[in-house]
């Protein structure tokens, strides 16, 4: 699986036609239908592909905002989710 700033020129492209506001729009709607389909699949009227589907759409537009919000910027808050998850994890 390539990383998801390896689509750049795809981010890139999707600002110059639709503009920000539509990205944070879709984005919204992405996790949206995620959120939708995870309740389905918990009572099984959807299969793991139809999760698995959605899940992409919605690491694409995670890339998306990354590349607009600035990955190095992304990439720190990560590393302090993850410190905080580790703490956690650690604690009994």
């Amino acid at each position: 699986m390539q990383s998801l700033m390896d689509y750049r020129h795809i981010y890139q492209a999707s600002l110059q036609k639709w503009g920000e506001e539509a990205q944070y729009d879709q984005a919204v709607e992405e996790c949206a239908e995620l959120i939708a389909t995870l309740k389905h699949y918990k009572r099984g009227r959807v299969d793991s592909e139809a999760v698995a589907d959605e899940l992409a759409d919605v690491l694409l537009m995670a890339g998306q905002l990354m590349f607009m919000l600035g990955e190095e910027r992304v990439a720190a808050a990560l590393e302090r989710k993850l410190q905080r998850l580790q703490m956690h994890l650690a604690a009994p």
